[in-house]
């Protein structure tokens, strides 16, 4: 949230260790999203309400400039419960501490409900003198979206019927509900409604460590939310990220009227790994998010600041890369470095025959990987490469031919991302792109490269994909970048890229 100049974030941490327990909520505060300085944390485990832990929740500022936190409590006998806490002294910019009001919890779950099931609270938004917030939750299968209403802030009662519930797509984590304009990239404040917005349901689904959201309309008078026509409502649908990306929040920044999106890099969200027992991840670059000009999706880009920190510039224009060809992008640091592409496809004519039943991005991205041969393409980047390419992370489009228009495949695989074969998940990750290249024959890319993450951003934030990877070889200057094409038919790459410094304090 934004306070008085000041950008709070708050995090899951455990001080004791980068696995899962301990679970405190972190605080660090900037004045430009990029440097950072860490405070004492903001909540911890101290009363009967959450003495066995502090779990995720949200932020709301009230109107007078009033921030008040909900999260998620677990009581001594492990039952879930939604708590508040608000700053113990206002005038304090920084917020350093917070208070419990003895009035909590302000929300349990009923006796027909799963007490270990229900948890997440949202940032709550008010409508005809009613706040309304949302509490994650799972019945059997079904995942949930629980509505609780309130006059006053502190009095809450649970809605007879949740906002919205889709079966067989288990526990809802980290939900999220917002407003986004139908026109322009104005963000919008969370209580916003009307013709002119379109809302937006995100979930972060504990059963596949993925989050998926959905677009549609939002009818106050009967707490409903009705999910578009043509927008998937389950886990065949649309997501922020295809990679390693989980538990996201928003929050609208009224200082460049936004709506700004964090997510989690997961260290080791995986079926390889016992995640029962923990995992650990970092905060991804923040981003601007807003509605596409089709208004089937979000766009998604990384915020304005973040080119604060380039610094040597390197151009490459009008490169031919044929078949096998790949160049090396010099001069700049390849691990921490800003890349912007553009590729121009002259012909695609060559584009493979698209198989209806590729209907799993990521599969397709296993069966159809960056050493493959195609048509048009594969042909993208080669991140975080040794010299000689014994490790390297590809991020990379392919383009198919259907029966009625072309079909963009992205890809961002960590199969050959490092040398280590043990205790390393090492996916494909994919999505597909809504892209017409009828009308323009050029896909773009920008990736942000941070010696471990690599996130990437195609056809201006149409589809994102993170990935956390760990090379033994391309490491700090013994990192190279290439650009690259396996496919028949000529590419030409037009690029920038930037050198990332570190940033003068991050959460020191």
């Amino acid at each position: 949230m934004y306070y008085k100049g000041i950008y709070h974030l708050f995090y899951q941490y455990n001080p004791k260790g980068a696995v899962w327990g301990n679970i405190v909520w972190a605080h660090s505060v900037s004045k430009d999203l990029i440097n950072w300085e860490a405070l004492e944390p903001a909540i911890y485990p101290s009363k009967p309400f959450d003495i066995k832990g502090c779990w995720s929740g949200s932020a709301t500022v009230l109107p007078g400039n009033k921030p008040v936190i909900f999260y998620t409590g677990i009581d001594p006998q492990g039952k879930q419960i939604q708590n508040y806490a608000i700053p113990s002294n206002s005038s304090d910019p920084y917020l350093r501490q917070w208070t419990k009001p003895t009035d909590n919890p302000i929300a349990v779950a009923g006796f027909k409900m799963n007490k270990t099931a229900f948890r997440d609270p949202t940032t709550a938004w008010k409508i005809d003198e009613h706040w309304r917030m949302l509490v994650g939750g799972r019945r059997n299968q079904r995942g949930i979206a629980h509505l609780y209403r309130s006059r006053d802030f502190k009095k809450w009662t649970k809605a007879q019927h949740p906002l919205h519930s889709v079966p067989n797509t288990g526990m809802w984590e980290c939900p999220d509900f917002y407003p986004v304009a139908l026109f322009g990239e104005a963000g919008q404040n969370t209580s916003a409604f009307g013709p002119n917005v379109k809302h937006v349901l995100k979930v972060s689904l504990d059963a596949t460590r993925f989050e998926y959201y959905t677009l549609g309309e939002y009818f106050p008078s009967r707490d409903k939310y009705v999910v578009d026509m043509d927008s998937i409502d389950g886990r065949d649908g649309l997501r922020y990220d295809y990679g390693n990306f989980y538990a996201s929040k928003s929050f609208f920044d009224p200082v460049k009227d936004r709506r700004i999106l964090w997510g989690w890099a997961n260290e080791s969200d995986t079926p390889q790994d016992d995640v029962s027992k923990g995992w650990a991840g970092i905060q991804t670059i923040p981003r601007k998010v807003w509605l596409d000009p089709s208004r089937k999706q979000l766009l998604q880009w990384p915020v304005e600041e973040i080119e604060t920190l380039r610094s040597q510039n390197v151009r490459l224009r009008e490169q031919k890369l044929k078949l096998g060809d790949r160049i090396e992008v010099e001069e700049i640091t390849a691990a921490q470095a800003d890349v912007d592409v553009t590729f121009s496809i002259p012909n695609l004519d060559k584009a493979e025959p698209f198989d209806p039943s590729w209907t799993n991005a990521q599969e397709l991205c296993s069966l159809k990987g960056s050493s493959v041969q195609g048509g048009v393409g594969p042909f993208g980047l080669l991140t975080l490469a040794s010299q000689k390419l014994e490790e390297y992370t590809p991020v990379f489009f392919r383009v198919f031919k259907a029966q009625y228009k072309h079909v963009v495949l992205l890809c961002s695989e960590a199969r050959s991302s490092s040398l280590r074969n043990i205790g390393l998940y090492k996916p494909s990750f994919a999505g597909f792109v809504d892209v017409d290249l009828s009308e323009k024959k050029q896909l773009s890319l920008r990736s942000l490269i941070d010696h471990s993450v690599v996130e990437s951003f195609g056809a201006g934030g149409k589809t994102c994909i993170t990935s956390r990877v760990y090379p033994t070889l391309a490491v700090f200057g013994d990192a190279h970048l290439f650009a690259f094409n396996n496919g028949t038919e000529t590419i030409i790459v037009d690029l920038n890229a930037w050198s990332i410094r570190k940033p003068n304090k991050m959460n020191n």
